[in-house]
């Protein structure tokens, strides 16, 4: 009968969540999702363009690349480009003057062996014979045996004759005259094809000279002979510079957005490679985008993964958060998508207009904050692939930032007091943020835009927000309804005293409605003491005990001049009818289909406890009975809201029958009720620890001191004087 009750969307989701491996495949299909709305915004778009033909499109570089064909012609091109390298070799002046001084070396060497050999003949020779002489051509031979076959070409033997004929003064005044002259006219730079006028200018040195004409002349032709190139031709140097220039040549690229072809521009074979260098011409799967998509999918999936698989959260309830967050997140995402179709038809800035911040507030609201600022970033990642479209690189980072932001603030400007009217402020606020964003964006990129361009979009940022919050009170009655989820925003209506149940409390046993309420008040200051839920404790106390609406008589806060109808039943009756209530309340709250967390807190606020006062007079008249037959069916406090609702209800309860209490007084009785339901067991099915038990203690007491505080006595007025008045 139960699940009779239930919507259909919810038996669904019932069953659903409860399947083992439910969660691996919540995040294949959330894997699915990113995959489809991103895919066809990375892959690489393709061309039908034919060699030799005209382009009917301007055609733009979609991705970067190398272009090597470009690179090595140009590299070629700077290396044929670099001149010879020359090098003034001072050295070879220095060669060219011992040449010329050996040159006169072996003159002089020449004729004193002759002058020698004349000396040595002659003192040999009898008187009446001829003197022994050596011809002129005998010493010339004589020399030009000595020298090398270079020097025997080149110079002429008058110059050899007239070196030969000189003296020793001479011959060193021609050869200083000579080595003057070279060393002077070699010490400049003499490039191979200016070596004749060099050797031009030691000949009008060198004619000068006071040397006679036909030494002068042998001068001249030593001198010419001594002057050679000396600014010659560099091999290593030429080399090393060429490579250096063919170095400095950069990798030629092909930058993403780089117009490639005009609009009727000719599809040359430079062209036609370079649309084939960045992908246009390959019409097979491009394995790159994909392989870079998968990546980032699966860092998407493993975030998540790493925040919903926590070791602390039941299977149950991760699958719980996980079909919830798949289901918002697809909505978001499809969103996004189909407002990004609008692009191709020339409103590029559309995705200004997309309500981003719904999907993040939904899950702050739903789920966890935590999440939704999580979540923020990944809607910011997948936004700005999805409108990528008519700008450089595969990221929109203009829209990614201001998806960004306007979640972020979606997020951040919710807070406890959840109501719709707090959404709709959210969405205000969003509107503010993206216009701000906007703003910033337009004046950092120092464009020039009209009024018009200016007014569409501050209208699209302010639909933006206003739509996203407009979407979010759309979506959260099917998601809290579906799901069966408690959000703050529930929880503040269902505290509304004008709701029927509260009502029904308040007019039929308002005695248990200002306990409701004192138990509220002590449970959600200790709960907010801890960091639990002091929301979900305040609202749950208010309807912990509806089940005593059934018999309100029977319960001592309601029978106010009545007799007490326990007086009348037997223990084991009188039992019945208390324990009765938890069921009887936890029964009234799901068919009124009231969150499960309620029913919980009117099952479990009482535990296993013992009803001590009918036990012990049971016990009067039957010795033997079982201490179990007067205690609470269960279960025992399953959370920490449970439990301190538990013990507040007996604090209240406590305190409300001292007669004089006083705050020592209240804070031993409350640690006495917290120490007795360690002691019989009722706190060990919820995660409270010790110390958190004594700070509940110590809010308990704070708060009943503020209840229970001294007041002035006044004294009475007589009725004689309030006549008199």
């Amino acid at each position: 009968m139960k699940t009779k009750l239930k919507p259909k969307f919810s038996q669904l989701i019932e069953k659903v969540k409860n399947y083992k491996f439910i969660h691996i495949s919540m995040y294949v299909m959330l894997a699915a999702v990113i995959f489809v709305s991103l895919y066809s915004n990375v892959k690489p778009e393709t061309i039908d363009v034919e060699l030799f033909t005209y382009s009917d499109q301007t055609i733009i570089a979609p991705t970067q690349a190398d272009d090597t064909y470009e690179t090595d012609n140009k590299r070629q091109e700077a290396y044929d480009a670099v001149e010879d390298e020359f090098v003034l070799r001072k050295d070879y002046v220095v060669n060219r003057v011992e040449v010329i001084t050996s040159i006169f070396d072996f003159v002089k060497e020449t004729n004193k062996e002759a002058a020698d050999e004349i000396k040595l003949q002659n003192e040999n020779v009898t008187e009446g014979e001829e003197d022994y002489t050596i011809s002129a051509d005998e010493k010339l031979k004589r020399l030009k045996d000595k020298l090398t076959s270079d020097i025997r070409e080149k110079i002429p033997d008058d110059a050899f004759r007239a070196l030969l004929d000189s003296s020793d003064n001479e011959l060193a005044i021609a050869k200083d005259s000579i080595i003057t002259a070279v060393n002077r006219v070699m010490s400049d730079e003499i490039p191979l094809q200016k070596q004749d006028e060099a050797k031009d200018l030691v000949e009008e040195d060198l004619k000068s000279s006071t040397l006679r004409a036909d030494l002068s002349n042998a001068a001249v032709q030593l001198g010419r002979y001594a002057v050679i190139a000396n600014y010659v031709f560099d091999l290593d140097a030429t080399e090393e510079k060429k490579q250096q220039a063919y170095d400095d040549v950069k990798e030629v690229q092909i930058k993403q957005g780089q117009i490639l072809v005009e609009e009727g521009g000719y599809i040359s074979r430079d062209i036609y490679r370079k649309l084939d260098l960045v992908g246009l011409l390959d019409n097979q799967l491009a394995l790159k985008p994909f392989t870079g998509l998968m990546l980032i999918i699966l860092l998407i999936i493993a975030t998540l993964i790493y925040y919903f698989e926590a070791p602390d959260k039941p299977s149950e309830r991760k699958n719980h958060s996980l079909i919830l967050y798949v289901l918002i997140f697809s909505i978001t995402i499809l969103l996004i998508k189909i407002i990004s179709f609008f692009q191709e038809i020339d409103y590029s800035n559309v995705g200004y207009l997309v309500p981003v911040a719904m999907g993040a507030m939904l899950i702050k609201l739903l789920l966890h904050e935590r999440l939704a600022i999580l979540t923020s970033i990944i809607f910011a990642v997948c936004g700005s692939i999805i409108f990528n479209e008519g700008v450089t690189g595969t990221f929109n980072f203009t829209i990614g930032v201001y998806f960004l932001f306007g979640s972020i603030a979606g997020v951040l400007f919710l807070n406890e007091q959840n109501v719709r009217s707090r959404i709709l402020q959210t969405g205000l606020f969003v509107a503010l943020i993206n216009i701000l964003i906007i703003t910033s964006i337009l004046l950092m990129q120092n464009g020039s835009y009209s009024n018009i361009e200016l007014g569409s979009y501050l209208i699209m940022a302010l639909a933006s927000g206003l739509v996203s919050s407009v979407l979010t009170i759309g979506f959260m009655p099917f998601f809290e309804t579906g799901f069966g989820i408690l959000s703050t925003m529930k929880l503040i209506e269902l505290s509304n005293p004008n709701h029927p149940l509260l009502r029904k409390i308040l007019t039929e046993t308002p005695g248990t409605y200002h306990h409701s309420v004192m138990v509220a008040n002590l449970s959600e200051a200790a709960c907010e003491a801890i960091g639990a839920n002091g929301l979900l404790a305040r609202v749950g106390a208010y309807y912990h005990d509806i089940g005593k609406t059934k018999r309100p008589q029977y319960f001592i806060e309601n029978q106010m001049n009545i007799e007490n109808p326990h007086d009348k039943l037997s223990p084991q009756l009188s039992k019945n009818v208390i324990i009765s209530h938890v069921s009887d309340g936890a029964e009234l709250l799901r068919r009124h289909k009231m969150p499960k967390e309620f029913a919980d807190i009117a099952e479990q606020h009482h535990g296993t406890t013992l009803l001590k006062f009918f036990y012990h007079k049971a016990k009067q008249n039957h010795p033997d009975i079982y201490e179990e037959e007067f205690r609470y069916p269960g279960p025992k406090p399953q959370t920490k809201e449970i439990a301190i609702i538990s013990i507040a209800d007996s604090v209240e309860a406590a305190v409300r029958s001292m007669s004089s209490p006083t705050p020592d007084k209240i804070e031993k009785l409350i640690r006495g009720i917290i120490t007795d339901r360690l002691q019989d067991h009722q706190l060990n099915e919820c995660d409270l620890t010790l110390r958190e038990l004594d700070i509940i203690a110590k809010s308990f007491s704070e708060t009943l001191k503020g209840i229970f505080h001294s007041r002035i006595e006044y004294p009475e007025i007589s009725k004689q004087k309030v006549k008199q008045a």
